[in-house]
């Protein structure tokens, strides 16, 4: 096991730029997620790490060694990719022992390794069998065993449940959990998923176009999000949006929300500035509270124990944010997350509250956060 180093990568092709000066520490034994929309740069920077990519400035450090110009099978490193990628003719006790074969290592040793390792992902009833005869996630198991035999100093995993269908990914992202849990170690792994991001990470970065937005815990990152799109991008569904200009209710800066006066509970002086608030679909609830609102929704989806209420927004509240694909939309809606609901819509009308504790800003022009 050992930590990663990565300071100051930067790649580009051509006058293309696809990572921008990308620095983190990942500790010995630590899960990290990469996550971002597609074309963000995750994928590159792992290939970087992996050396499979050229970085065009900056340095790479494995274990405290200098990895930044070595060839891959020098790294230390073993990859779990998408595409499973194992030959169709071996049997699974080949596939996972074909690399240390190409090392030169005894075939005892092999023996040995390809049986643990089996053994530790229950495959090992499977030793036998030929690729074409396994579903889709013993095929993914096989392709963790054939790097977990490799006893690498860091695994790497580029989205390795995309092939999967839904009920299986949530089940073998469970058996990767417990799996890095039982190994140790270190572990970067890729996904345009941030609920996988969320579940699995110790800590996440998430990207766009080539820079680092923030870098946090999964709590962390859902509570206190550095912008706009990392609270846009965290959370299902994404947190709602609302444009608004602080005004002083007495002594107090407020935003008028739904036609209400609303306090902020802000640290520094807000008064005429233009924000963006934020609030997230299950901090909506239905009732009275402290901020009530009577609405006819747009839409109702009803997911049985809960409800997905979308309703209009004001036009004086309406912002153009950048959503997870990167762009700028202008949100007309919000979404009230309603769990096990008990007031019926009554008339096409229903009543929802929220209490301004739980609201987020945002600066309308930096789409920074603001404490």
């Amino acid at each position: 096991m050992a930590g990663i180093h990565i300071e100051r990568v930067t790649k580009s092709y051509g006058q293309l730029a696809v990572l921008k000066d990308f620095s983190l520490e990942v500790k010995d034994g630590e899960f990290v997620v990469f996550v971002g929309p597609s074309g963000c740069g995750k994928s590159t920077m792992l290939k970087i790490l992996a050396g499979l990519e050229e970085a065009s400035s900056g340095s790479i450090r494995i274990g405290g060694r200098d990895v930044t110009d070595l060839a891959p099978g020098d790294r230390d490193i073993a990859m779990v990719f998408q595409n499973y990628a194992l030959y169709p003719h071996l049997t699974v006790r080949k596939n996972m022992g074909f690399g240390l074969k190409m090392r030169g290592t005894d075939s005892t040793e092999i023996d040995r390794r390809v049986t643990d390792a089996a053994k530790i992902l229950g495959v090992e009833h499977l030793l036998d069998r030929r690729p074409k005869a396994l579903s889709g996630g013993q095929r993914q198991r096989v392709a963790l065993g054939r790097a977990i035999v490799r006893e690498p100093q860091a695994f790497l995993m580029d989205e390795p449940l995309s092939n999967l269908d839904a009920k299986l990914r949530v089940h073998t992202r469970a058996e990767i959990s417990a799996l890095h849990k039982r190994l140790g170690v270190t572990t970067i792994y890729v996904t345009h998923d941030q609920i996988e991001a969320m579940t699995m990470a110790d800590r996440i970065v998430i990207m766009r176009d080539g820079i680092i937005q923030q870098i946090a815990d999964p709590d962390t990152m859902f509570r206190k999000p550095a912008n706009l799109f990392v609270a846009g991008f965290i959370g299902s569904p994404g947190m709602n949006f609302l444009r608004a200009t602080v005004t002083s209710n007495g002594a107090n800066p407020a935003v008028r929300l739904f036609g209400h006066e609303v306090p902020l509970q802000a640290s520094q002086s807000l008064a005429g500035r233009d924000v963006v608030v934020g609030l997230r679909p299950e901090h909506i609830v239905a009732g009275p509270g402290p901020v009530t609102f009577e609405v006819t929704p747009r839409l109702v989806e009803s997911l049985g124990s809960e409800k997905y209420i979308y309703v209009d927004v004001p036009s004086e509240n309406r912002a153009e944010v950048a959503r997870s694909g990167g762009d700028e939309r202008r949100t007309d809606t919000i979404i009230a997350r309603l769990i096990n609901p008990d007031e019926r819509i009554a008339d096409g009308r229903i009543t929802l509250s929220f209490d301004p504790a739980r609201l987020h800003l945002f600066d309308a022009t930096t789409q920074a956060s603001i404490e």
